[in-house]
């Protein structure tokens, strides 16, 4: 099953997602997974096992990230990196954005950082009329689909807590994320469920998106090391603006334990502006 979005009447909300969201995924437009292996038994409740991903990860305290959004629209493929950290004890995060070279090979945008906070998203080199050395912040409540997609990639910690609402899960088998032993499960998961379930601080940004889509489930894949940590996701989402946007959404992380430092920007240091679309 995919999900598919309603469309919103514009106001300042539906502002904000084409001036900050949509029109970062939709300028880009102009792995590790493994079969079943090993003879181990399956876990009793692979549905709880990979609920509890969020947990874990807290536990954990933060970690390195890696993103790969993959959108597929009109015959035209594209997908935006993005690497950083994430401080899941304290909800935050950082992350450096690469969007797609132009069609002949040649830069076309610079890389965009993104701060991921509960509640809000910070970016810088924004373009549009942005000037570089301002920020731009967004409201991710305010996102129909809760920044789960439009900001081009999807927050680490978001990510972890959609698994909140895991359903129809299966115990695919063993396999190794970047050289580490892990358990793959695919399943679905409920938005407006893991919003219910979801810590406070990102409970706001998934009650939008459980408005925002027409349809809650969720396809995913996940891999979890043998202390419940995710390893790796994929969520797969068909968003719909403008036509129909397939969109393959993956998170990796490695790293366990390193710092991760977000400083957020000063008022004065936050465009106020107009933002081009």
């Amino acid at each position: 099953m995919v999900v598919h979005q309603h469309r919103r009447r514009p106001g300042r909300a539906g502002e904000a997602v084409r001036a900050a969201g949509v029109a970062l995924a939709l300028t880009a437009m102009s792995g590790c997974a493994g079969g079943a292996g090993g003879d181990e038994r399956p876990p009793a409740d692979a549905a709880a096992v990979v609920r509890g991903a969020a947990d874990a990860l807290t536990k954990t305290g933060s970690a390195r990230a890696r993103t790969a959004m993959e959108m597929a629209t009109g015959g035209t493929r594209v997908t935006i990196r993005g690497e950083g950290g994430v401080d899941f004890k304290n909800r935050m995060g950082q992350l450096l954005v690469m969007l797609p070279t132009d069609v002949k090979g040649e830069d076309e945008h610079r890389p965009i950082t993104e701060l991921l906070v509960p509640g809000a998203l910070y970016m810088k080199n924004r373009g549009a009329g942005v000037p570089a050395d301002k920020w731009v912040r967004v409201d991710t409540t305010t996102l129909a689909d809760g920044n789960l997609v439009t900001g081009g990639a999807t927050d680490p910690l978001v990510a972890a807590e959609l698994l909140r609402g895991a359903q129809e899960v299966t115990y695919v088998g063993e396999t190794e994320v970047a050289g580490t032993k892990v358990r793959h499960y695919r399943g679905t998961t409920d938005i407006g469920r893991a919003a219910g379930r979801a810590s406070a601080e990102v409970r706001g940004a998934l009650e939008a998106a459980a408005k925002g889509f027409s349809k809650d489930t969720v396809p995913f894949d996940v891999y979890l090391d043998e202390q419940g940590r995710l390893r790796k996701v994929r969520h797969r989402f068909t968003y719909v603006n403008n036509g129909v946007i397939d969109v393959s959404s993956t998170t990796l992380l490695y790293g366990f334990g390193t710092p991760v430092t977000v400083v957020l920007p000063a008022s004065g240091d936050i465009y106020a502006g107009k933002i081009a679309e």
